[in-house]
């Protein structure tokens, strides 16, 4: 008895969704029928305005013709000759570039080789010059020195009280 009473409720329960389905289907058929509707009238009036201006188009499209190709064709034959002119100035400028490089390697040399002769005059310069200018102040230099210690020294020797000084300096 239950399996029956459980039965009828699963057949309950089917016929309803059956029913809610069913309603559901004919509620998307008449929103269909009413959007199909619509897309019919937007399809007329789109006929109605565009195909007129389409015409239209087309008319001068067909008159335009013979002045675009004119167009196309200058265009063409503007881009062939802006191609050859760019590639002359791109070899143009390959050379001038190519001149350039050279310049500065050489001025690279010339500015090298000058720097070098700069140097080597200098270090001639230092050995023929400086150092025999050195060694001539430091002769200068030792001598003076010299005839200051024995100039001082004959001073001081006047006095007993010098000749102590004197040996004190140089200890100092």
């Amino acid at each position: 008895m239950e399996n029956l009473n459980l039965l009828m409720l699963f057949i309950a329960i089917t016929a309803a969704a059956v029913v809610v389905q069913a309603g559901m289907l004919i509620g998307m058929y008449v929103s269909m029928r009413k959007s199909s509707a619509r897309m019919e009238a937007l399809a007329e009036e789109v006929k109605s305005k565009v195909l007129p201006v389409a015409e239209q188009a087309h008319s001068m499209l067909i008159e335009l013709k013979p002045r675009l190709e004119t167009i196309v064709s200058n265009a063409s034959e503007s881009s062939t000759l802006a191609r050859a002119q760019i590639q002359r100035l791109d070899a143009t400028l390959n050379d001038l570039l190519d001149r350039t490089r050279l310049q500065v390697i050489r001025a690279d040399e010339l500015v090298t080789r000058t720097l070098d002769r700069v140097e080597d005059t200098t270090d001639m310069v230092h050995r023929s010059v400086v150092s025999p200018v050195r060694q001539l102040s430091g002769i200068i230099a030792g001598l003076t020195a010299g005839l200051d210690f024995l100039l001082g020294a004959r001073r001081r020797g006047n006095g007993a009280h010098g000749a102590h000084a004197a040996h004190d300096e140089m200890f100092i």
